[in-house]
């Protein structure tokens, strides 16, 4: 249900400004759209699993915070991230 250390090494490569960078917007939203993906696979499977669907609500909320950040810091970033990530606005 969470995300694997390597597989979070490889949205690290892929979304970091630079090497080694976890703590960009960019990356903080790529990790936590990862962890969303799961968590609603698994709630594909576990219906009544209500305290997780809890936390996945806490997570939308704070990837929809970040992504405000971001349009409000640079609109065409906020564009470009919710275009590789495949989001709607």
């Amino acid at each position: 249900m969470s995300i694997t250390p390597e597989r979070k090494q490889e949205v690290i490569k892929e979304y970091g400004l630079v090497e080694g960078d976890t703590g960009s917007p960019e990356v903080q939203i790529a990790i936590l759209s990862e962890r969303i993906r799961n968590l609603t696979e698994h709630l594909k499977e576990h219906k009544k699993d209500f305290h997780s669907r809890r936390g996945l609500l806490v997570m939308v909320g704070q990837r929809r915070r970040m992504l405000d950040y971001v349009r409000g810091k640079d609109s065409s970033r906020y564009e470009q991230l919710i275009a590789r990530l495949g989001l709607r606005k």
